[in-house]
């Protein structure tokens, strides 16, 4: 517990593996959802939803993950020069 009040622990990796499981299941509601919509634009656009939002879900999360990791790695080298 003292490393997460403390912050030498970080929970929001872990936090940011559900929101990417939260967008792809949004995406696929989203693109079938246009599917079967009357207003829609059916088929193609139903998957291009789902692939283009599974793909920008994808680059968004593992961009936040990598300042993570560059966080974890400065932390490396500052306890190392102490």
């Amino acid at each position: 517990m003292k490393d997460i009040f403390f912050f030498d622990l970080m929970l929001t990796p872990k936090i940011i593996t559900f929101v990417y499981w939260l967008l792809l299941l949004a995406s696929l509601i989203s693109g079938v959802g246009t599917i079967f919509s009357q207003f829609g634009g059916g088929l193609f656009a139903g998957l291009g939803i789902i692939i283009a939002g599974a793909i920008g879900a994808r680059i968004w999360c593992e961009l936040l993950i990598v300042l993570f990791k560059i966080h974890e790695n400065l932390q490396k080298i500052a306890n190392k020069s102490e």
